[in-house]
């Protein structure tokens, strides 16, 4: 597995990062966002609409727990930090998973459900106002050439 760590300025440099990822993305990738309140999975994950061309704005799905928009590809943008067992069943989170479009996954640790192994794991973390440290591990090498730029 390949890991980066990349360090953003500010939360353009964030956005843009998650923006650059989604043009590359492919059918049935996954992405997990794990990282304190306020770390930047939301703004990764606007970026990350962004470049799969999701005209519109984007949001947390901190209540509703799954949002899905429309660009090249579908986007699922799932929020997992209020679920527990009985919910992914019923919301039948596997299938978004397992889809045909492109999942982003706030909060993975709250699910069972397992991962594609060339899911894209990213942690965020806080270093003060606006810098954001970015740790990605991945098998996924269709995103080497966007990632490498940043190291």
């Amino acid at each position: 597995m390949r890991e980066y760590e990349i360090l953003t300025n500010d939360t353009e440099e964030t956005m843009r990062l998650g923006e650059q990822l989604g043009q590359v993305a492919k059918p049935g990738d996954v992405y997990t966002l794990d990282g304190d309140l306020g770390a930047g999975k939301t703004h990764f994950s606007k970026g990350f609409g962004k470049g799969l061309g999701v005209q519109g704005n984007i949001n947390s799905p901190t209540f509703t727990i799954i949002k899905e928009y429309k660009g090249r590809l579908p986007f699922y943008h799932i929020d997992a930090y209020r679920l527990d067992e009985s919910d992914e069943e019923d919301l039948g989170l596997s299938e978004f998973v397992d889809g045909d479009g492109v999942t982003v996954i706030e909060w993975p640790s709250r699910l069972s459900v397992p991962l594609p192994e060339n899911t894209v794991h990213i942690t965020l973390q806080r270093l003060g106002e606006q810098e954001r440290r970015l740790q990605i591990k991945t098998n996924a090498l269709h995103y080497t050439s966007v990632l490498e730029v940043y190291e």
